[in-house]
């Protein structure tokens, strides 16, 4: 059984023709030209997906993307970097020009589908999916299902507040986790403390240009010793895990899957999580709880968009 997955971005498009058992069978990816407008994006998708060879006998579209999305996983609310997209039913406009049945779904829940098919995620029949990248995204699997709320839009993670007293972030209160734990923040928060610190390593590298610092060079620093790079990374962590607590009390769900750049961070962030959890979680919540980084790499979204299409379609 084949599907065809596409994974939009404000600078690249990614689609890809995906076996249900094999895997990946064919993948492209092209620039999106986002600021071409709605229309362009649109007929470039189709255009690129009606190009694939291995096309014949999908049965039919996955199409993540970022932005909030409906219940019926058809139109997409003001998607961040792709202007002119205030309300855009692009499962239809994509079967339109495609011929080919189509659902979308927003990029955190698309990997979320990625790691149920092909990744960590098969094990569980439910598990919450943090996708810590630019910002936080999240995503709800609930006995093997995606869970999205009323509306469509359930597993806005990353806005859950951990202080109000805390920095700013893309939300519109302070101190949410994605504020400690989005890549674009944390490096900020990162910034921060080496100021701090003039004798150390990281600050003598990166002063007078912080904005070149990423979380990669926290764990490669950690990794070599650095104690700074360490409390930093173990903040974020403990964060992470009270945001984590948070979600458990609500949900009673114990599994955990992180993806997303700052996830390569590994044990230095999710150690510290555990740590808390273990201190501060209800202890019955803490029965068969487990903490896991997503390793499908660059091919996640791929494969979760075709994953939609799998539940969507088959």
């Amino acid at each position: 059984m084949k599907a065809i997955g596409i994974d939009l971005g404000g600078t690249n498009i990614k689609v890809a023709v995906v076996d249900k058992k094999k895997g990946i069978l064919e993948q492209t990816s092209v620039p999106t030209n986002a600021e071409l407008g709605r229309d362009h994006v649109l007929d470039r998708i189709a255009a690129t997906v009606n190009s694939m060879t291995e096309i014949k006998g999908a049965i039919g579209i996955g199409f993540g993307l970022p932005g909030m999305v409906n219940l019926d996983q058809t139109t997409v609310y003001n998607p961040p970097n792709l202007p002119g997209w205030d309300a855009v039913n692009a499962a239809d406009e994509i079967t339109q020009r495609t011929n080919i049945p189509c659902r979308i779904e927003n990029d955190a829940n698309v990997a979320a589908l990625g790691s149920l098919h092909f990744g960590k995620g098969k094990q569980f029949d439910s598990f919450v999916m943090l996708t810590l990248g630019t910002g936080v995204g999240g995503a709800i699997i609930h006995n093997k299902k995606l869970f999205k709320g009323t509306q469509g839009m359930a597993g806005e993670l990353g806005h859950v507040i951990i202080d109000y007293h805390g920095p700013l972030s893309n939300s519109v209160t302070r101190g949410t986790i994605e504020a400690y734990v989005g890549q674009r923040f944390l490096s900020r928060f990162a910034t921060d403390m080496i100021s701090q610190h003039p004798n150390n390593v990281l600050y003598k590298r990166f002063h007078g240009n912080f904005d070149k610092l990423e979380p990669v060079d926290l764990t490669r620093e950690a990794e070599l010793g650095n104690d700074l790079a360490i409390e930093i990374l173990m903040k974020t962590g403990q964060r992470l895990g009270y945001a984590i607590i948070n979600y458990t009390h609500i949900l009673d769900i114990r599994k955990y899957i992180l993806s997303g750049g700052v996830s390569k961070a590994g044990s230095w962030i999710t150690e510290p999580a555990k740590e808390i959890i273990k201190k501060q979680m209800m202890a019955p919540f803490q029965v068969d709880f487990e903490l896991l980084v997503e390793d499908l790499g660059n091919d996640s979204a791929l494969l979760g968009a075709s994953g939609l299409a799998f539940d969507s379609f088959a």
